[in-house]
């Protein structure tokens, strides 16, 4: 069996597509049970989804499909995408698109895929703009570690006269993004390679960033969705977990225009630790912003 297949679950039959459901409802239900018998989180939204892409359906003609009888064919490209997520490949990587912010974004093997927790550091940014002005005044944005460019193109989409660059040490990653932004018409942005903010010159109204945040010997005992389909790199925030933040803290002063703010993301239980690092650095940190999970996500500060 392959890895990470429970075999007791899980007839041979059924994972090469064979079995009762010949309809479309009946693939989406029997692979949600296949799903969920395997500890997926998320077995009736993840059936749905592959079923939809296997078909080429969205998520109105696939209800309008529901009973519509499956050719051999349609069941073994549906069976195809399945056995994938049962060796615990993330939806996003078998489709190759992640909603964010209500933005359709690719992603692939150079990049992280976007989460939702992620969302509440765009939030955070908001509010702080918010608090300074309108958002239709010129800003310029620095998203350090941009990876597929999720919190810069949800913030280009927010504000129609703001101007970003995004950077990672990944040329692939970049690649990604700037081809995300073509797509998204979201053309105000540019894309530079380097390690975080090593190649910026000027100031910025917001620098943002996401960086690798888990400490590396905890990262083997992530989530199987995470660990094995996650770039390392994007992981890996060093001993303790706070190597890029302290990277970030120290180029934030130069960075800031008078008025700016930094906003980061941060793993469970590092907002105190963060925020020391950048009240060391000269900075005046916000209260943390949690997520719907109540578990403090963001960290705006901004100068002492």
């Amino acid at each position: 069996m392959e890895a990470g297949i429970d075999s007791a679950a899980i007839s041979a039959g059924a994972l090469t597509g064979g079995g009762p459901a010949l309809t479309v409802g009946g693939a989406r239900r029997d692979w949600a049970q296949k799903f969920c018998a395997c500890g997926i989180d998320s077995p009736d939204l993840d059936a749905r989804i592959l079923v939809g892409h296997a078909l080429r359906l969205d998520r109105t003609a696939l209800a309008r499909a529901d009973s519509r009888r499956l050719s051999g064919e349609e069941q073994n490209a549906i069976a195809a995408l399945a056995r994938r997520r049962l060796r615990r490949e993330p939806v996003a990587r078998i489709t190759g698109m992640k909603e964010f912010w209500s933005l359709p974004l690719r992603v692939d093997a150079a990049t992280l895929v976007p989460r939702p927790e992620t969302e509440t550091v765009v939030e955070a940014v908001l509010a702080a703009i918010d608090a300074r002005g309108t958002r239709s005044r010129p800003l310029r944005i620095a998203d350090l570690g941009t990876g597929s460019g999720a919190i810069l193109l949800a913030l280009l989409s927010e504000l129609p006269n703001a101007l970003a660059v995004g950077t990672d040490a990944s040329v692939s990653a970049l690649c990604v993004a700037s081809d995300n932004a073509k797509r998204l018409g979201l053309v105000r942005a540019r894309f530079v390679a380097c390690d975080m903010a090593a190649a910026l010159g000027g100031t910025f109204d917001v620098v943002v960033s996401n960086p690798p945040y888990v400490a590396s010997g905890d990262i083997a005992a992530l989530m199987p969705e995470v660990r094995d389909f996650d770039p390392w790199g994007a992981l890996d925030g060093g001993p303790d977990g706070l190597q890029f933040y302290r990277t970030i803290a120290a180029a934030a002063p130069r960075l800031l225009a008078p008025d700016g703010v930094v906003a980061v993301e941060m793993g469970i239980g590092q907002a105190q630790a963060v925020a020391a690092l950048f009240a060391a650095a000269g900075l005046a940190p916000w209260p943390p912003r949690s997520d719907l999970n109540d578990v403090p996500r963001a960290l705006v500060a901004k100068r002492a």
